[in-house]
């Protein structure tokens, strides 16, 4: 395993990170207790959750994932050879059976937030917490482009941030990140944590892969510069870049299979870039999936790459992606097929 820092920070991370937001839905508890213990026979020592997982989210599974988690930590009792990882939500029209709706990054959600997550996962603290989504309404989770929105009444990135500072104080939290953030977002946080000597968040948690390569353009320099890593979500496209949805199939069980909230990933520019992607890979004798995870591992702005899987030949698959050096005709090949099928899954 291949390890790297934490931001500032003197914590080394695996550079593979355990996702865990199937488990409670697509995997059962004694699935992901599996996962868990092959990812850390790994060497793998980085877990990532939130508090509303498992994905899709729903009253009757949400906060299974992270007592899933606390299960486990509390019956192989390694909790502080770990570094653990959750979020909190923030508002969101269709999730209002959390804390009586209304989510906002003010103390009352986040401390209420925070507490039940240490509750379920059964730990006396938090290594990395972070925001899931903005308070205020910007682009992420799939809008590239801006829409500036007047009426629109923030909580002001101040007040959160001293919130999470004061949750600092207390032991209770680590560090500090972010979630589907934008450049501005990042920058923000930044600025207020250096004027009010406040914590400094040191990781942003994005969607970064083949098929959405938008970080790139604002937010790789803000990380490298900044020592702010990229923790990579969806790295294979919800599981598109291994090829197993192409022409139409849908294996059973999959999460595309089971799922029609993550339509974008099926569209038809979508396609033609992951058939171009495997084709490039198996031209190569390599698995489709590792090769989309290489890349993504090499990339200079990350601290970590967060895999999920829903069986463990999947994650021992994964894991082996940290191996395998992608040739420079391998690269070039790669950036072609990106100018030509640029960000069709943002």
């Amino acid at each position: 395993m291949k390890y790297n820092k934490l931001g500032r920070t003197d914590l080394q991370v695996s550079r593979l990170c355990l996702g865990t937001m199937t488990w409670g839905e697509q995997n059962n508890q004694a699935e992901a207790h599996a996962q868990l213990d092959a990812a850390v026979a790994a060497g793998i020592n980085f877990i990532d959750t939130a508090e509303m997982y498992p994905v899709p989210p729903c009253a009757e599974t949400y906060g299974h994932t992270e007592t899933i988690i606390g299960h486990w930590l509390h019956q192989r009792g390694n909790r502080n050879s770990l570094i653990l990882a959750t979020k909190v939500m923030s508002r969101s029209d269709d999730l209002n059976y959390v804390r009586g709706g209304d989510n906002r990054l003010n103390r009352q959600h986040i401390e209420a937030a925070l507490a039940s997550s240490l509750d379920r996962l059964q730990t006396d603290y938090i290594d990395l917490y972070q925001l899931h989504w903005p308070d205020r309404r910007s682009n992420y989770f799939g809008r590239l482009g801006y829409q500036h929105d007047e009426r629109d009444q923030p909580i002001p990135i101040e007040e959160t941030l001293r919130v999470l500072a004061d949750q600092v104080a207390a032991g209770k939290v680590r560090y500090l990140g972010l979630s589907n953030e934008t450049p501005w977002g990042v920058m923000e946080f930044l600025r207020l944590a250096e004027k009010y000597q406040l914590p400094r968040v040191v990781t942003i948690q994005n969607p970064y892969s083949l098929l959405n390569r938008s970080f790139e353009v604002g937010l790789a320099e803000i990380a490298l510069r900044e020592n702010v890593g990229l923790l990579a979500y969806s790295p294979l496209g919800f599981g598109t870049l291994s090829g197993k949805y192409l022409h139409g199939r849908r294996p059973e069980g999959a999460r595309l299979t089971l799922f029609e909230r993550f339509s974008r990933y099926t569209n038809h520019q979508a396609q033609q870039a992951i058939e171009a992607y495997v084709n490039l890979a198996r031209d190569h004798g390599l698995n489709p999936a590792q090769m989309a995870l290489a890349y993504v591992n090499s990339r200079p702005f990350l601290t970590s790459t967060i895999i999920g899987a829903t069986s463990l030949a999947q994650l021992q698959d994964n894991i082996a992606s940290l191996d395998l050096t992608l040739a420079d005709d391998i690269i070039a090949a790669i950036e072609t097929i990106h100018r030509v099928h640029s960000n069709p899954c943002p």
